[in-house]
C-alpha cells in the first residue's frame, strides 16, 4: 500500500527520541566493592544483591536511551577505579569497550547477556551482537543476571559472601513470585486479543515468555537508532487494521508522535508508556526492575483488554 498523508509528519518525527544521561549513584565511599554497571537495569540488580557492601556506579541514569548513550569523563574514572564492570550485552551498550580502552583499569568485565537464556532460534552465530539484548524482560533471565552477579561480587569480596547469597536469595524469591503473577495477568486477556505492537524490538523476551503475538514494531528493529521506512509503517497500520489490535504502547523513553499518528489512522489506543530499554526516576512507575515488570504488566493488560481488565502481579 501508499503509505498515508497523515502519518508522514509523524514519520519524520520517529528518531526523536528522549536522551538523558548522566552519572549514577556512586554509593558509598567506605563500600568494600566498587561496580560499575553500564544500564539501569544492571545498576538496580547490583544494588539488590550488594546491598551496603557495594558502591554502584550506574552509567546510564534513567530515561536515557541506552542505544545512543555517548560516555562522559566520570565513566572513564568510575571504570578505572572499579573492581568489578558489569555490561548488559549485545548492541545495547557495545560503547563500553572502547570506554574501557581508554580509561584503563584492571577490574573484571562480566558480560551478563552470556548468563541468560536466549530466545529461540538465537546464540547459534556465535556473536552477542546476533542477540537480542533485552534479556531482562523474562524475569527467569533476571535471576540467572542475579546468580551471575552474585559470583562475581563474591570473587571480589570473599568476606561478604554471607551477606551475598542471603541478599540473592531473597531477591531470587520476589523475582519467582514475579515471574508466576504476570503469567497469571497475561491470562487474563482473551487469546484472541494477545497482540502487541511497541515502539521498537524490545518486548520480544516477554512476549516469548508469557504467551504474547509481537506482531510489529513502529521501528522494526532491536535498536531505537534505526529508522521506520514509509512502506514499514503502512504494512503495519494495516496489519493493525485486519487483526483488530485495541492498544499500541509507546516507550518511556522515545517521543510518542508516531504512536498517536498510527493510533489516530487505525482507531487502537495509545495505551500506557513501557519500561523498554531504562527503568524510570525514583518516583516513577518503573523505578525499579521488579516494578517496570509489573508496570509494563499492568499496561499491556489494561490496554489490550480495553480497560475491562485490571492487573497488577505482585512480587
Amino acid at each position: 500500500m501508499t503509505f498515508r498523508p497523515r502519518l508522514l509528519a509523524a514519520f519524520v518525527l520517529a528518531g526523536a527520541l528522549l536522551a538523558g544521561c548522566g552519572e549514577g549513584d556512586p554509593g558509598s565511599p567506605d563500600a568494600e566493592v566498587r561496580a560499575v554497571t553500564t544500564t539501569t537495569q544492571l545498576g538496580d540488580l547490583a544494588r539488590q544483591v550488594g546491598g551496603e557492601r557495594v558502591a554502584v556506579h550506574q552509567i546510564l541514569e534513567s530515561d536515557a536511551d541506552p542505544h545512543s548513550y555517548e560516555p562522559r569523563p566520570s565513566d572513564a574514572t568510575a571504570i578505572a577505579d572499579a573492581d568489578l564492570v558489569l555490561r548488559s550485552g549485545g548492541d545495547l551498550d557495545e560503547w563500553l569497550g572502547e570506554l574501557i580502552d581508554n580509561a584503563g583499569g584492571e577490574a573484571p568485565v562480566m558480560d551478563l547477556i552470556d548468563f541468560v537464556r536466549p530466545r529461540e532460534g538465537e546464540g547459534e552465530g556465535g556473536s552477542d551482537a546476533d542477540l537480542d539484548p533485552h534479556w531482562w524482560h523474562d524475569p527467569r533471565n533476571a535471576r540467572k543476571a542475579v546468580t551471575a552477579i552474585r559470583g562475581a561480587l563474591v570473587e571480589a569480596d570473599p568476606g561478604g559472601r554471607r551477606a551475598y547469597e542471603r541478599n540473592a536469595a531473597a531477591y531470587t524469591e520476589r523475582l519467582r513470585r514475579l515471574d508466576s503473577a504476570v503469567a497469571r495477568c497475561i491470562d487474563r486477556i482473551p487469546p484472541a486479543g494477545r497482540k502487541l505492537v511497541t515502539t521498537h524490538d524490545a518486548l520480544g523476551y516477554y512476549s516469548d515468555r508469557y504467551g504474547l503475538e509481537a506482531i510489529g514494531a513502529l521501528i522494526p528493529s532491536l535498536s531505537t537508532q534505526a529508522q521506520p521506512s514509509s512502506k514499514d509503517i503502512g504494512a503495519l497500520v494495516d496489519q493493525i487494521d485486519a487483526l483488530g489490535v485495541k492498544a499500541i504502547f509507546p516507550e518511556s523513553s522515545v517521543n510518542p508522535k508516531l504512536e498517536e499518528a498510527v493510533a489516530r489512522e487505525t482507531g487502537a489506543e495509545v495505551g500506557d508508556p513501557l519500561w523498554a530499554d531504562t527503568l524510570g526516576p525514583e518516583s516513577s512507575s518503573g523505578a525499579t526492575y521488579i516494578e517496570s515488570i509489573q508496570s509494563n504488566t499492568a499496561a499491556i493488560v489494561d490496554g489490550l483488554t480495553g480497560g475491562s481488565v485490571q492487573c497488577r502481579p505482585k512480587a
